[in-house]
């Protein structure tokens, strides 16, 4: 639900702004404080499902999320919008958050980084897809995606209920309240490992997020594309994206998560160069489009990796791992995406840009991760810690 929750409502942003008698920037504050709900909610569910389990977190999150949308449907103003905004961001967290914990649970190694690879190709293209639905849903009222958005929160708690067994059992639960769970999130955080390859996947999303944001205006008043044009080059990059995801995943019983997450991130830094080049020299939409497709599939590559070689860093606390991600990810998707329009809508060297650090940045950080063993439990935290201090 949550990736649908982002900007699903997007192409109403207009009439709701006139609907609810309100500017535009309290109603693009409601898309802030879903990304604030988003990354603040699973630094809270993660580590409570490492200590609670994981099916009851989700229920009870599926539950206040249904009811937040049925607040964001029936909002009598901007206001109670925004703050139902940050609660159906909080409790939609749960299903990112708590799906990663799952298969980390019953899988690891290859199999994970299959999984990771197809859970990547998905949350990355439910951004891209939904502004697609929600223009379809437009003639309907800018509630109704707020209507859809409860509708998906109600599938996802049948869903739980009925096919979603508990995966972690009992005695490999957490236990020491919240000092253990801030020792542990001390943990994460400064091993050089896991860090690494969360801010590399968190990078990835960040350039993901930035060409969302950029799209309307780079391909539309830049290179020209009419709506319907437009409309069909995002249709195509989110199958691209599909396609890639599926290649990723099967790709990994061959080849090592490290080398396909460095494979797919030497290409989107390669192709970022080249997509800036071509739009500083002005180039058509003939030279541009397919690059771009490239490089927005290839960022599955590195969605998909990225999270199996994090987590599996540290599998014995999954839950609060899948959070660290989680809360980056978004938090650095809201950081970027307000920065690819500071330049006007009429040029695309900030999208280019934007890009261009990601991916190199994105690089740079995975290499903080290899090569370093796995960290160990509570009891080996203080060793671990000195270790990673030092360097070693």
């Amino acid at each position: 639900m949550a990736p649908f929750a982002i900007d699903i409502y997007l192409p109403a942003f207009t009439r709701m702004a006139a609907d609810l008698d309100t500017s535009a920037s309290a109603v693009q504050l409601t898309l802030t404080t879903c990304l604030i709900g988003l990354a603040t909610g699973q630094l809270v569910i993660g580590p409570l499902s490492d200590r609670f389990g994981r099916r009851g977190p989700l229920l009870v999150a599926a539950v206040v999320a249904a009811l937040a949308g049925l607040a964001c449907a029936l909002a009598p103003n901007v206001w109670v919008l925004i703050a139902a905004r940050f609660v159906q961001g909080f409790a939609g967290s749960a299903g990112l958050v708590i799906a990663r914990a799952i298969v980390a649970d019953r899988t690891g190694g290859t199999a994970a980084a299959k999984i990771f690879s197809l859970l990547g190709s998905i949350g990355g293209v439910a951004p891209v897809v939904a502004p697609l639905v929600g223009g379809l849903l437009v003639p309907l009222g800018w509630r109704s995606a707020f209507w859809a958005l409860t509708g998906i929160s109600v599938a996802m708690l049948i869903g739980a209920l009925l096919a979603v067994p508990e995966s972690l059992p009992p005695e490999r639960r957490h236990t020491g309240g919240m000092a253990a769970t801030g020792r542990t999130i001390r943990r994460l955080f400064t091993d050089r490992g896991y860090l690494g390859y969360t801010l590399a996947l968190a990078l990835g999303f960040a350039g993901m997020m930035g060409y969302i944001s950029a799209s309307p205006f780079v391909l539309q008043n830049v290179l020209g594309l009419s709506t319907t044009a437009y409309t069909i080059a995002f249709a195509v990059t989110s199958f691209g994206m599909i396609v890639a995801g599926l290649i990723s995943s099967r790709l990994v019983g061959r080849l090592r998560a490290e080398t396909l997450l460095t494979a797919g991130q030497c290409v989107v830094c390669a192709l970022s160069v080249v997509l800036l080049a071509l739009l500083i020299l002005g180039l058509p939409a003939a030279a541009v489009l397919p690059v771009l497709f490239v490089l927005v599939s290839c960022t599955t590559f590195i969605m998909g990796n990225g999270t199996a070689l994090a987590i599996g860093r540290v599998p014995w606390a999954a839950g609060t791992a899948a959070a660290g991600i989680g809360a980056l990810q978004f938090a650095s998707g809201a950081i970027v995406s307000p920065l690819v329009g500071i330049a006007g809508e009429d040029t695309g060297l900030p999208m280019g840009v934007t890009l261009v650090l990601t991916a190199v940045l994105g690089l740079a950080a995975r290499l903080l991760g290899r090569g370093l063993p796995p960290i160990g439990r509570e009891e080996d935290s203080d060793e671990v810690v000195e270790k990673v201090s030092r360097g070693s």
